[in-house]
């Protein structure tokens, strides 16, 4: 096993950082990472808002689900899915482009997730750790107003970066599930109700499956926040499809 694959099998949100600012080096290492991720059609799909301000992380930390260690982070990153420069573009080269649409919106979701996963892999080569925040997805106008988001720019993940505290660095990384039950062999296939109890047999401790299993919903999927993101995401739709989300 190579030291690339140990990284990646080795790494985990850290969301405690050292008082240890990252240099300059080190973070223009990884915002070219970034930004030679792959990207569909070279399009490069994608903004990234580097968040120098202390104050503006400061709010982020409130918006994006009240998390006070993002205001801590020595470098917080949000990628933006950017329908709007290609389309601006395509206009101003005196062009009749559509208006950008439900596809062009996932295909950019995709090209700027990418890329934040490339800046993820770079850090933890040089020691440094990060915590994705999809919390930024909620709160549609107050992240909008906070990070100047015009029409056509969604804001689909954040990264805190530093370098990881030495209870970080100890902590246990949660287990996966098995191979077996994530990739399936030429196509999709529903598993039955025996199947998905051994797919999380590992994470319900003490607690029945079923227990375990309400208390996750509880908290997750049916929690007030996940019930925001609903409403923020559906609101960033609209700019695509207004006919579909109106």
């Amino acid at each position: 096993m190579n030291e690339t694959i140990r990284e990646l099998l080795a790494r985990k949100s850290v969301r405690a950082f050292e008082d240890k600012e990252i240099g300059r080096e080190e973070k223009e290492a990884i915002l070219l990472s970034a930004v030679n991720a792959p990207t569909a059609g070279n399009q490069q799909l994608y903004t990234i808002i580097d968040v120098t301000d202390a104050q503006l992380k400061k709010a982020l930390s409130e918006s994006c689900d009240h998390q006070p260690f993002i205001a801590e982070g020595k470098m917080v990153l949000v990628f933006c899915a950017d329908c709007r420069k290609w389309y601006q573009a395509f206009l101003d080269a005196g062009c009749e482009p559509r208006l950008p649409g439900a596809g062009d919106l996932l295909l950019a979701v995709s090209d700027a997730t990418i890329a934040a996963q490339n800046a993820v892999v770079a850090a933890e080569s040089l020691g440094i750790g990060s915590c994705y925040i999809g919390d930024i997805m909620e709160n549609c106008e107050t992240q909008r107003e906070l990070l100047h988001l015009p029409k056509w720019v969604f804001p689909c993940c954040m990264l805190v970066f530093g370098y990881p505290t030495l209870q970080q660095k100890e902590r246990k990384k949660p287990e996966r599930a098995a191979m077996e039950h994530i990739v399936h062999e030429n196509g999709y296939r529903d598993m039955d109700e025996e199947e998905l109890k051994r797919l999380f047999a590992s994470r319900t401790g003490m607690r029945t499956y079923e227990e375990w299993m309400q208390a996750f919903c509880d908290r997750k999927y049916n929690s007030d926040f996940s019930r925001e993101k609903q409403r923020s995401v559906k609101e960033y739709l609209k700019d695509f499809d207004a006919e579909a989300f109106s």
